[in-house]
């Protein structure tokens, strides 16, 4: 291996029966279909930046990397379930990819859950009626997983934080204020404690007006303050861990966790120095610092100050303010990140990945030497479409 090839810093990411592996120029994805045979894919990736310099700028260039690899892993997603799923004569349909414009710099595929490609175009013609419906399906699939994600991290969280400060009393003592003397807020703890609203509803009323009233009352807008987002921060990443923790009990998800190890065995093979095979990469550990994974503590710091900035006393405001902040908390976090690895073996990098590499737990399988098998070929053909000398001053995240 030369000196500049050493250089490359490749990522990743597990996908069906498969890896998507990507070098700062181009990316390659291996499937292994039913027969056992290994077919892949891949294509350049040119720069957004080139065309849209703006997107060159500190914060911008992570959001757009962000937006990027999310389009780039949806897309590969669909290619890789389209050869391990399909049916035999389904599969006789040639399947070409039309290549994305992905940023070449970097990408989140692990903090967005890895999802990468292009997606499949038939190069046999397909009835237009097929062909809506199939477009309409994808969009229908991804409109339904944006709203189960905002329902799921964004408002469950807010309405759950919202709900503890009122019933344990937290709120009034946020209104009153830290000058208030201690024997105020005493007396005043009790009676927030008490059942909010339990004063507007009659005790002679139907059951359910009670609780329609009890539920008013915890849902009484509490302006989000840094306690308020540690605790909400805290329930977010409660709700992923025990999601992905459920979901690893499935085979099939066990089996994408299993090509996840791959993965980072395959790119810890690489940034060893040592040939690419499976018996050098079987000695390899499965979890990687810079895994996505690694960088949602990062993630989740940078949305506690910022949900704390920029906060209101309106349930509406502050759920519109979580998902319109999504773009810059990616941009800053990217900052963050990109910083920190120029030095992995620093104190602040291992301290912010510590966390990342404790969930790849979970988040990683320990893969058999098939798996590894198709990692390698991921790697190897996108090294083929890197072109020569290449190095990037950004870090993709494996």
């Amino acid at each position: 291996m030369s000196a500049s090839e050493k250089d490359l810093i490749v990522g990743g990411q597990a996908v069906i029966e498969g890896v998507m592996m990507r070098t700062p120029s181009a990316y390659a994805i291996a499937v292994r279909r039913p027969d056992g045979t290994i077919t892949h894919t891949g294509a350049s990736l040119p720069k957004w930046s080139d065309k849209y310099p703006v997107l060159r700028l500190p914060v911008l260039r992570g959001a757009a990397v962000l937006v990027q690899s999310m389009g780039l892993g949806i897309k590969a997603l669909n290619y890789s379930a389209a050869e391990a799923f399909e049916a035999e004569e389904a599969r006789e349909v040639k399947v070409a990819l039309t290549p994305a414009v992905v940023e070449g710099e970097g990408d989140f595929a692990g903090i967005t859950g890895g999802v990468p490609g292009l997606f499949p175009v038939p190069t046999q013609k397909r009835p237009e009626d097929e062909l809506k419906r199939g477009s309409a399906a994808a969009f229908g699939s991804i409109a339904f997983a944006l709203l189960f994600n905002v329902l799921l991290f964004v408002v469950a969280p807010l309405v759950l934080t919202n709900a503890l400060f009122i019933g344990m009393g937290w709120a009034d003592r946020q209104a009153q204020g830290a000058a208030v003397e201690p024997a105020q807020a005493a007396q005043a703890a009790p009676d927030a404690a008490a059942t909010p609203a339990a004063a507007a509803t009659p005790a002679d009323a139907p059951w359910y007006s009670r609780a329609y009233g009890s539920v008013r009352g915890y849902l009484k807008p509490v302006k989000p303050n840094v306690s308020f987002n540690l605790i909400d921060g805290g329930i977010r990443m409660a709700i992923f861990i025990l999601m992905i923790s459920s979901f690893s009990l499935s085979k099939d998800i066990r089996r994408v966790f299993e090509y996840h190890g791959a993965e980072h065995k395959t790119v810890f093979n690489w940034e060893a120095g040592l040939p690419l095979s499976v018996e050098n990469a079987r000695i390899q550990p499965r979890q990687h610092p810079r895994c996505g994974t690694s960088f949602l503590m990062v993630v989740m710091l940078v949305s506690i100050v910022l949900f704390s900035v920029v906060a209101f006393s309106s349930f509406a405001y502050n759920i519109a303010v979580r998902i319109a902040l999504i773009p810059v908390i990616a941009g800053i976090s990217y900052e963050i990140i990109r910083l920190s690895a120029q030095k992995e073996g620093g104190l602040v990098f291992k301290l912010i990945t510590r966390p990342g590499v404790w969930l790849q737990n979970i988040t990683t399988k320990e893969p058999d030497d098939l798996q590894l098998e198709v990692a390698i070929v991921a790697l190897k053909e996108s090294l083929k479409l890197e072109p020569r000398p290449a190095a990037s001053a950004m870090t993709p995240l494996s």
